[in-house]
């Protein structure tokens, strides 16, 4: 493979002994040597095994090969594609190598009553250190947990000297409030959410079942990201407007700098491991793609059950063998559309020929 043009003097780096969590990667080349992720920069080269990555954020400035994005879904991880230091989260992908053991846990919890207020519960511990939630209803934390908020304001308000006339926001519109800091709150807070859903999906849990907040796709990365305004976004608010600093872009770097300086991905990262996987707690993440059964629980796939169900799908299921009725897999049909571009090193391609459209049906 030639090496990129701007790539000056590199040196291979120390491969990393333990999993590495999250590796972000800005203004460099992605690319695959063998069985390991090489990033590319004008400053160095680091070599990478990719499986030792969880989740590889891709920054602004960076270009990926599709053969290190292959290597990379066939060894499990996660790509996220996303703003500076992760604030902004714009795409991801999940290669099909990854488990589902997070997510089957996460969704166990979240559909039932008793285990779901365990989970809200903790999570509102966390913003209650030394206070006993264990048996507060979702009513009384959401009380304590809009007091707690109140008086964050109060005592910001109090130590930057900026008026505070309370909480304006419109959802998808950071600057719809009518002052300053209500709109610096709103651009961090949805700088916060970036990040906090780079996290939920790297790790493979989903975005959509939260604990405390439901009905949104990104319920539980709302639930994530209010673990941390209260150390992040509203302090930060309340200092940019104490500095004249009133833009989007200046809540949206400011809180990327804090990001970096206390390493809040490794933070977020287990936070969400130890809320739904606590210490003592154990659950099944299969290495390999199973098929779900009524009665045995999972069964292989990649086996050719047919010799198991001598059954026709027209006739009843007798009391010892029922079986739910199974489709036969659709074709592909007539139309089969194939989007191919020529081989740039053969010289004697020429422009595609013209092809008649293809009528739908």
């Amino acid at each position: 493979m030639a090496d990129i043009w701007w790539k000056a003097e590199p040196h291979d780096l120390t491969r990393v002994v333990d999993r590495v969590s999250s590796v972000y990667v800005e203004r460099s080349h992605i690319d695959r040597d063998e069985n390991a992720v090489v990033i590319i920069n004008k400053r160095e080269t680091v070599r990478v095994p990719s499986a030792l990555i969880a989740v590889m954020l891709v920054g602004p400035g960076t270009r990926i090969t599709h053969g290190a994005v292959q290597l990379l879904g066939n060894s499990g991880t996660a790509v996220c594609w996303v703003g500076e230091q992760g604030v902004r989260m714009y795409a991801a992908g999940l290669g099909p190598s990854r488990g589902a053991g997070l997510l089957h846990r996460q969704a166990w919890l979240v559909t039932r009553p008793k285990e779901r207020l365990g989970v809200a519960r903790a999570m509102y511990g966390m913003r209650f250190p030394g206070e006993d939630v264990s048996q507060a209803t979702m009513q009384q934390l959401r009380g304590y947990e809009g007091a707690r908020i109140r008086k964050l304001y109060r005592e910001h308000s109090t130590r930057t000297g900026v008026p505070w006339d309370g909480r304006v926001y419109k959802a998808g519109d950071a600057f719809a409030a009518g002052d300053d800091l209500n709109r610096l709150l709103s651009a961090a807070n949805a700088a916060l959410y970036g990040i906090s859903h780079a996290v939920v999906v790297g790790l493979g849990a989903s975005p959509g079942l939260g604990f405390v907040h439901t009905g949104s796709a990104i319920s539980f990365v709302l639930d994530v990201a209010d673990l941390y305004k209260a150390e992040y976004t509203i302090p930060l608010a309340f200092d940019l407007a104490a500095e004249g600093l009133t833009e989007e872009r200046d809540a949206r770097t400011g809180l990327r700098d804090r990001i970096a300086e206390t390493k809040l991905l490794t933070r977020i990262v287990t936070d969400i491991k130890n809320l739904l996987n606590p210490p003592g707690t154990d659950f099944d993440t299969p290495e390999t793609s199973e098929l779900w059964d009524e009665r045995l629980g999972t069964v292989a796939a990649g086996v050719n059950w047919a010799d198991d169900a001598p059954l026709t799908l027209s006739s009843p299921p007798g009391p010892e063998e029922e079986r739910p009725a199974v489709p036969s897999p659709a074709g592909m049909g007539e139309h089969h559309v194939a989007i191919i571009g020529p081989d740039p090193d053969d010289p004697d391609t020429g422009p595609e020929p013209q092809r008649p459209p293809v009528e739908s049906r």
